[in-house]
């Protein structure tokens, strides 16, 4: 295991109604004019919103609205946001929604105190300041309620990038497993899916002797294959719900990644295909991951053989590894289908034609200089035949 350290300082208020708290936690936390930050209609149409303003209003708080966050979240509206906050003198901002309106409220609470652009912490600048962020969560997917990291579109260019600090970890999350009853099946089914691949990306390591943090990984997602069915068939199962959000926060706010290196990859390859097709995260990575862990199995054979027999329950064929390493992958995709995923390019609207330009972007764009690297290196060769694996 190699040297770390770890600072998760989020405060969760989890289970029904907690959201009328918003308020408190607010004031208890030092804000005084707040920026809610949030989607589309949802929030509106479900009264989730009025619930919030009444609470804040009872507290005496002022606030200021700015909706519009869009799947996959732009950068246009993070500038108009961190303008928004200086003109209005915001000092927290409150994230109504997703991982989409987190990550845009993490990326304007970190502008609005920095005297260069916003873009820059996503071309690789650490985070050392920002205002502080209550997150109130309405689907179970990013892990962006209890992370240290935000991903932003930048539309000159549709460049899909990464910015982390623990300055942008939310003072509080609100984590009400009855918001999310009413999403659709492919929406449950595309959290499920991204929760996943961030137990997938930490477990793809080259540290050995990391078996504690295996182990939380690979209980979290038996979590996810025992659960995930469940809420799809029935999407008032509460407690079915209850347990895919704890586990989708648990997944991606590192307490099961520290000392061990991890891998990424299938989340950048992922990355151009949301930001060309504007798909739906879970549903590119649904597609991807099979592709990547495919091409890169025979780095580490048993790695993938260790997750096949421990999670998917597959036999260990000790003469030929790469038998149990192949069907774990392909009980992995399996699983994503039964669930309503899509399996291959077509079904995601992505397009053959379009692989040179998905492969420049990724390994060239923004800085880069060829590459991606993670459990193993990608050149454009590499990229290119994963991309292909999923036609």
């Amino acid at each position: 295991m190699n040297n770390f350290t770890f600072y998760s300082p989020t405060f969760f208020s989890f289970g029904k109604d907690t959201e009328n708290e918003t308020g408190a936690y607010i004031k208890r936390f030092g804000g005084h004019k707040v920026l809610i930050h949030y989607g589309g209609g949802s929030v509106v149409r479900s009264g989730l919103l009025d619930r919030v303003k009444a609470s804040l209003d009872k507290e005496g708080i002022a606030y200021v609205l700015l909706g519009g966050v869009q799947p996959n979240p732009r950068s246009g509206l993070v500038y108009e946001g961190i303008e928004l906050c200086k003109k209005e003198d915001i000092d927290f901002i409150l994230a109504v929604g997703g991982g989409s309106s987190i990550d845009s409220a993490k990326a304007i609470a970190a502008g609005v105190v920095y005297d260069g652009d916003f873009w820059d912490f996503y071309c690789g600048k650490p985070i050392e300041n920002a205002l502080p962020i209550g997150t109130i969560l309405t689907i179970s997917a990013a892990g962006s309620e209890g992370s240290p990291d935000s991903v932003i579109t930048y539309e000159e260019g549709m460049y899909k990038r990464g910015a982390s600090g623990d300055a942008i970890r939310p003072k509080f999350s609100i984590l009400n497993p009855a918001l999310t009853q009413t999403l659709p099946a492919y929406q449950t089914a595309c959290g499920i899916t991204d929760i996943m691949a961030h137990l997938y990306e930490r477990y793809l390591t080259n540290t050995k002797e990391v078996e504690v943090t295996d182990r939380l990984l690979e209980a979290l997602l038996l979590t996810m294959v025992h659960e995930g069915p469940r809420v799809i068939v029935n999407p008032n199962d509460y407690e079915a719900r209850a347990n895919i959000m704890w586990a989708g926060m648990v997944a991606h706010n590192n307490a099961c990644g520290v000392g061990r290196s991890q891998d990424w990859n299938s989340h950048n390859i992922e990355h151009e295909l949301s930001a060309l097709y504007d798909c739906a995260h879970g549903a590119g990575l649904a597609v991807t991951m099979p592709a990547v862990f495919t091409y890169v199995m025979e780095h580490n054979v048993m790695r993938f053989a260790q997750v096949a027999v421990r999670v998917w329950g597959c036999q260990m064929d000790f003469e030929h590894p790469e038998v149990t390493a192949k069907a774990g992958i392909e009980a992995l995709r399996n699983f994503l289908i039964s669930i309503g995923m899509p399996k291959n390019f077509d079904e995601l609207g992505a397009k053959e034609e379009d692989i040179p330009k998905l492969v420049d972007v990724l390994c060239n764009g923004n800085g880069r200089t060829g590459t991606i690297s993670g459990f193993v290196e990608l050149n454009e060769e590499d990229c290119t035949n994963i991309y292909r694996l999923m036609l």
